[in-house]
């Protein structure tokens, strides 16, 4: 397996092979993050060759020189921290090989990154969007299933471009997605994505699909083949902006949405846990941090003592 990955001489290749092998393998990365991996531990690799550090007897006060430099080039707290759990992956790896006697990164510490509350949209947000569609069209039927599809099932991207009608069982309300690590998870669907989804079906038959795309629910007209995550992108923010909405829109926000809105309205947080797919529920907790701003926001506005005189 090739890694993409120029060091000089400061990692010997068959560590680099080795470990993107374990990371694809053994820890079940998918290509683009096991590609996102493979990018940031060159910074590393990079640094060492610079200052002649030997990256079996790094030390402590050199990583954290490293993570100082990252900084100092301009790098966003949130990257650094995502480049040094790359750091920390690659050094256990190097124990686990018996490469390094001791893990050099185990009291490396993260730049404080503070609470980020993604943004979320309201369910009126997420209705002008839907209207802005033209449902005239092909792509824009297909447009409309995905956003309530996302919405409805708190998807990530990746996942919706690659779900398939293998995955579905609309009749017992239910799809299958396989998410990070390849780890499968069952997501109860809404009858309202299910209508959307059997009226996009009825569209779909006209598009002819290349040898192996049969199976993928969303095809592009034209290509006859599944969408990209940037087509997604790209054509969500399209309609965001046709419907007036000025907040930064991604697909990921009606994953964020989803979680939000089931919390305001009780639901258990391991079973939103489940269903989003994360593995600890410190992420998930994330949302309930949104949960209590809408509540405290709620709160201001409506209290007696807060309200203003007419």
């Amino acid at each position: 397996m090739k890694t993409n990955i120029a060091n000089n001489g400061v990692v010997p290749p068959d560590i680099l092979r080795r470990y993107g092998q374990y990371l694809r393998l053994e820890k079940s990365f998918s290509a683009n993050t096991l590609d996102a991996y493979l990018r940031d531990l060159q910074k590393l690799i990079a640094y060492y060759g610079e200052q002649g550090i030997d990256f079996r007897a790094v030390t402590l006060e050199q990583l954290d020189q490293f993570a100082a430099s990252l900084l100092d080039r301009g790098i966003t707290p949130k990257t650094i921290a995502r480049i040094l759990a790359g750091v920390r992956s690659f050094y256990r790896f190097l124990v686990l090989e018996k490469e390094v006697a001791a893990d050099p990164t185990e009291l490396l510490a993260s730049p404080n990154r503070g609470i980020h509350l993604p943004e979320v949209l309201s369910i009126d947000e997420i209705d002008e969007i839907e209207r802005a569609i033209d449902l005239r069209t092909l792509e824009g039927r297909r447009d409309h299933a995905i956003i309530e599809t996302l919405y409805s099932c708190g998807l990530r991207v990746s996942e919706l471009c690659n779900l398939r009608f293998s995955d579905l069982f609309l009749e017992d309300g239910y799809i299958h997605v396989r998410g990070k690590g390849q780890k499968d998870r069952l997501i109860p669907i809404s009858e309202t994505c299910i209508a959307e989804l059997r009226q996009w079906f009825v569209e779909r038959q006209s598009i002819k699909a290349k040898p192996g795309e049969e199976d993928y629910v969303f095809l592009s007209p034209h290509r006859g083949r599944h969408l990209s995550r940037i087509t997604v992108f790209h054509n969500i923010k399209r309609y965001a902006s046709l419907a007036g909405i000025e907040k930064e829109i991604s697909p990921h926000t009606f994953r964020h949405s989803f979680a939000t809105h089931l919390l305001e309205r009780g639901a258990h947080l391991r079973g939103v846990q489940a269903m989003l797919g994360h593995e600890s529920i410190s992420t998930t907790e994330i949302y309930l941090h949104l949960d209590r701003q809408h509540l405290r926001e709620e709160i201001l506005t409506c209290h007696p003592r807060n309200r203003k005189k007419l």
